[in-house]
């Protein structure tokens, strides 16, 4: 198979970590897979914050994991469901102890369709590293804590995409879960 193709075929999210550390240049060669990806008007608006610090991390995830269960009260019953396993295997259901949280910062006008490419770039490249990611929608919840926002120095109107938990997967890559068949029209 073609080694794009089996990258993207093979990439899974990856929610339990070995403690090993990224090195860092592998870390960059991932981050601008992210920054090489398309743009409106080649703006290129996003930036990147990355958390290697155990007590950084240790911290967010003591933030958002308070935040994380009054969400999860108000989400749907099967949400609840799917997510009760993780709840009992650990103890960081957010970040779920990732060696490093990689935020993706975005304002400009068409942040909204560019950000997310170059989010996918960079779970694709960390996947061609042998590193796992997580896209974890929940780690947004501690953005409004002042510190927080003072670390990722999020100015005014700048949007979070991502975070994305990055790290060697414990145990492994996932199985693939069944995908719906192509839904096509030629014309």
């Amino acid at each position: 198979m073609n080694p794009v193709l089996e990258t993207i075929h093979t990439r899974r999210s990856v929610r339990s970590y070995e403690r090993q550390l990224i090195p860092k240049d592998v870390l960059r060669r991932i981050i601008d897979a992210g920054n090489n990806a398309p743009s409106g008007n080649n703006a290129q608006g996003w930036r990147f914050v990355v958390i290697e610090n155990q007590t950084m991390r240790e911290k967010l995830a003591a933030l958002a994991l308070p935040r994380y269960k009054a969400w999860m009260e108000k989400a749907p019953q099967t949400l609840k469901d799917k997510r009760a396993d993780i709840d009992r295997e650990t103890s960081d259901p957010v970040y779920y102890s990732a060696p490093v949280i990689i935020f993706v910062i975005n304002s400009g006008i068409t942040s909204d369709m560019d950000t997310p490419m170059a989010c996918q770039n960079i779970m694709l490249a960390a996947r061609s590293y042998g590193i796992g990611s997580c896209w974890v929608f929940f780690g947004q919840l501690p953005v409004d804590d002042p510190g927080i926002r003072e670390i990722l120095e999020l100015k005014a109107g700048e949007k979070i995409y991502g975070p994305i938990a990055l790290g060697y997967p414990k145990g492994g890559f996932p199985e693939a879960p069944e995908k719906k068949e192509s839904i096509i029209k030629w014309a």
